[in-house]
Parts: structure tokens; C-alpha cells; sequence
């Protein structure tokens, strides 16, 4: 649902109210299902709330007492089942819904008028990894052959061995992009710290901010179906288009 959310918060401009995904944890026949709570909210901020951008809205507990709406780019399962799984990451839900009222939480876009836009399409040919201990050279010099960008989700501020950065240089000079994300997920890419980082942007790389690595993938695709120069690709990967980059002095709540 994430990456769904994520590739609709791209494509989708100008909405003249929420595209709102729903769904649900726990089976409609179960005495434990989510799912009418889920629906209901979803249906409530789709007929009367005045935001115009891709959301998911979902559980916010274990209990059936409210959902929140998470933003489109901000938004990942951090569970496997319990029904308060989508969580907002680096940032606060957009708002706090239950059957009877919504209360809003923090900042959106509000809808708009006319017709919805349709801003492009997606690049298939993109990668994603995540750096591990022993990832090679070898390794990584064939995923540069088969896709025509990668997005690596780094250790702590973003980071891979350095014995890989020439690999990331070379792709750079082939016209093929890199954005480095945090597998912290909480947090985001500073590769100005240790030398690693610096090498890092010495070799062309992209600094993700604190994109969720799938939300980087999907806007990467995004980016790449709209040109391939390096220097606007950087750009726009740079560029906060829907929320998907936080200020760095935002304040949030681990929820």
C-alpha cells in the first residue's frame, strides 16, 4: 500500500479533495477485523475533509477507537499484523479521524479546483537495495548493467563500504543516478559527517533526506520518466514535491 501510495502522490496533482487508500489487517469475518472502522473513516474524509493530496488512513490503535491519515510519502507498514501496522515516518499524520469528527494534526494541501492532472508516468528500469556486509563489487556493477538508476538504502547516515564508491563514480559518469537513503528509516542522510559520505557525493551520489527508501525508488521512476540529464535529475530528486521531504526542523512524534 505504501508504494502504491507513494506512486499515486506523484502522479496525481491538483485534487479537488483526498485520494484516500483504506484497508484492512484483519479479515471482515473476523471478530477482530479492522476493516469497518477503517472504511468508515476513509469514507468520512473523503466526503468532508478539504485535503487534496494522496493519503492512507487506517487504524491508529489496537482498539476501535480512531484512524489516522498518513500522507502518501510518508506512510509504511511497520508491522505484520496488529492493526495499528502504517505509521507516519519522520513526520506527524495529517490528521486524527473517527466516525463522528476529524482533527486535523499537522500541515497538508488543500484541494483544489478543476480537473486533476496527470503529471507523467514512471521509468520502470529502476533499482532498489539495501546495503549488507559483503555486498561486492561484482554484485553491484550488475545491477548498474541491468537498471538505469538505483536507489541503495545505506547503513546509518547512508553509507555503503567505500571500497564500492568507484563503482558509483563510474555509473555516474555513464548517466546513471544514485540515491542513497537510511535504512534507519527514522532520521535522514547526512553524508557530510565521515569521510565515506564525502566520497560518496564526490562520486556523484544523490542524498535522499529523509525519503523512505521505497518513497525514493517511486520518486526516482517518476524523475527518470521525465528526463535523463543528471543535473535536473538531481534536482528534482532534491526537490520536495509532496511532502516527501520533512524540513529539518520539523518536530514529530514517534508514533
Amino acid at each position: 500500500m505504501s508504494y502504491t501510495a507513494a506512486a499515486l502522490s506523484f502522479l496525481l496533482e491538483n485534487l479537488p479533495g483526498p485520494v484516500t487508500l483504506v484497508g484492512a489487517q484483519r479479515s471482515s469475518d473476523r471478530p477482530s477485523t479492522d476493516a469497518y472502522l477503517n472504511v468508515i473513516c476513509a469514507s468520512k474524509l473523503a466526503m468532508e475533509s478539504d485535503i487534496g493530496e494522496v493519503v492512507v488512513t487506517m487504524h491508529a490503535t489496537i482498539s476501535d477507537d480512531y484512524c489516522y491519515v498518513h500522507r502518501g510519502v510518508k506512510v509504511r507498514k511497520m508491522h505484520s499484523s496488529r492493526r495499528d501496522a502504517f505509521k507516519t515516518i519522520n513526520a506527524m499524520p495529517i490528521a486524527k479521524v473517527t466516525p463522528e469528527k476529524i482533527e486535523y494534526l499537522s500541515e497538508y494541501r488543500k484541494a483544489s479546483e478543476g480537473s486533476v492532472e496527470i503529471t507523467g508516468g514512471f521509468h520502470k528500469n529502476v533499482g532498489l537495495i539495501y546495503y549488507y556486509p559483503g555486498l561486492d563489487g561484482n554484485t553491484l556493477k550488475t545491477l548498474y548493467e541491468i537498471f538505469d538508476g538505483l536507489v541503495i538504502a545505506g547503513t546509518g547516515l547512508g553509507h555503503v563500504h567505500e571500497n564500492l564508491v568507484p563503482i558509483i563514480k563510474n555509473a555516474t559518469d555513464e548517466g546513471k543516478p544514485t540515491v542513497i537513503t537510511t535504512q534507519c528509516l527514522y532520521g535522514r542522510v547526512n553524508l557530510y559527517v565521515y569521510s565515506t559520505g564525502r566520497k560518496l557525493l564526490r562520486a556523484g551520489v544523490i542524498p535522499g533526506e529523509d525519503m523512505l527508501p521505497e518513497v525514493a525508488y517511486v520518486k526516482l521512476m517518476w524523475v527518470l520518466d521525465k528526463t535523463k540529464d543528471l543535473d535536473e535529475v538531481r534536482e528534482m530528486m532534491l526537490m520536495n514535491f509532496r511532502g516527501e521531504i520533512s524540513e529539518r526542523r520539523v518536530a514529530y512524534e514517534l508514533l
